[in-house]
């Protein structure tokens, strides 16, 4: 991922946090079609979070950097290999039973057509019609950053972030 930037002090400051009991550090891809759509995917678990949407992604291990478990996570969930990202956003989410900080990528380049490898429903979803409380409480305020920085039909106006 040659354009991916490597966030590791930011992840070794998170790598000290996570050692807390129920902290996660957790690195997410958006991937944007040509259309615009975004695709989510549908969290499969025994816990609350059952059924909902989340952009894919996951748990950062010890001693990766966020770019290296997006890379990785996306592959095993989805099925591709990201050629380009960059970082969108970072977020902090304390839920009742544990607490997540999330690296968000915008995936401008990948390999492969994106598929539930894990049993997972996964959808194209046009943005305007991208609902937050369909989606993960943590995933939820991507989708206002995201409307207010991209432009209909796949052209975003990101670089003037």
């Amino acid at each position: 991922m040659d354009r991916v930037r490597n966030s590791s002090s930011a992840t070794a400051s998170w790598a000290r946090k996570a050692t807390l009991v129920n902290h996660f550090h957790v690195a997410a891809g958006i991937l944007r079609d040509t259309a615009g759509r975004v695709l989510i995917s549908e969290r499969l678990c025994d816990g609350p979070f059952n059924g909902l949407w989340e952009f894919p992604g996951g748990k950062i291990g010890a001693g990766e950097s966020a770019a290296d478990a997006l890379q990785r996570e996306l592959a095993e969930e989805i099925g591709v290999t990201v050629t380009a990202a960059q970082p969108f956003m970072e977020l902090h989410h304390k839920y009742p039973d544990r607490t997540v900080d999330l690296e968000f990528f915008l995936v401008t380049g990948w390999r492969g057509e994106p598929a539930g490898l894990e049993g997972q429903g996964i959808r194209w979803v046009v943005l305007e019609k991208l609902e937050p409380e369909d989606l993960l409480p943590a995933d939820a305020p991507v989708v206002e950053a995201l409307r207010r920085h991209c432009e209909p039909a796949g052209r975003s106006n990101l670089q003037t972030m």
